[in-house]
């Protein structure tokens, strides 16, 4: 059995992971507001920097976490240091928090084919972190089952995911939801061929 240090130690990885995905989240909108202030194009930025318009576009979009040695490019070339791009934004606390519909911002995800549109506030502030999740046809969390404190609960808009979590396995169609604690191991998959979509929301432990 897990012993509270354990438990502890984990919850307390967890809560890093989740500010370390928070600051890599941001590097795409800061480089895309910075070069928009500027005026440069992305054929532009990417003449004066040495990195390609492709590999800006996936980097202002989240699709790609770039190297020390393309941020250092970059930053050279908009004349701001690296961690411009990686220093948490210092911000008073915030009671309650608004999310537009059209200012969602990109969350960070490793998982290709999965894109994640933020609907709550800093997970440095709360307990709780919520998306709207595009899951394309084929994407997956990976053979590997996933384990980390706190719960999971999806609610599916859209399409149909599979989940298997211990040993069962869920097919979830539009208005299905599945909670569950995040500690049983889990994985996720969109095994159809059209794009679901989700409410994803992460409750950590304390």
């Amino acid at each position: 059995m897990t012993s509270n240090d354990e438990r502890e130690r984990m919850a307390e990885a967890d809560v890093q992971g989740q500010q370390v995905d928070e600051i890599v989240s941001q590097i795409g909108p800061k480089l895309r507001g910075l070069r928009r202030a500027q005026r440069h194009s992305l054929q532009q930025l990417a003449a004066i920097s040495d990195v390609s318009a492709a590999a800006i576009h996936k980097i202002e979009r989240n699709g790609m976490v770039p190297t020390i040695t393309t941020l250092l490019k970059l930053g050279a070339a908009l004349g701001v240091p690296v961690r411009y791009f990686v220093e948490e934004d210092e911000q008073p606390p915030e009671p309650v928090h608004h999310t537009p519909r059209e200012r969602r911002p990109t969350v960070y995800t490793p998982h290709e084919g999965l894109a994640l549109a933020g609907i709550s506030g800093s997970y440095r502030q709360f307990q709780t972190a919520a998306a709207v999740a595009t899951v394309m046809p084929g994407a997956s969390s990976g053979d590997k089952l996933m384990q980390h404190p706190g719960e999971e609960l999806v609610h599916v808009t859209d399409g149909v995911l599979t989940f298997r979590v211990g040993d069962q396995t869920f097919p979830l169609a539009e208005g299905d939801s599945l909670h569950f604690a995040g500690d049983v191991p889990h994985r996720w998959a969109n095994e159809t061929d059209r794009p679901a979509r989700a409410i994803w929301i992460a409750l950590r432990n304390g």
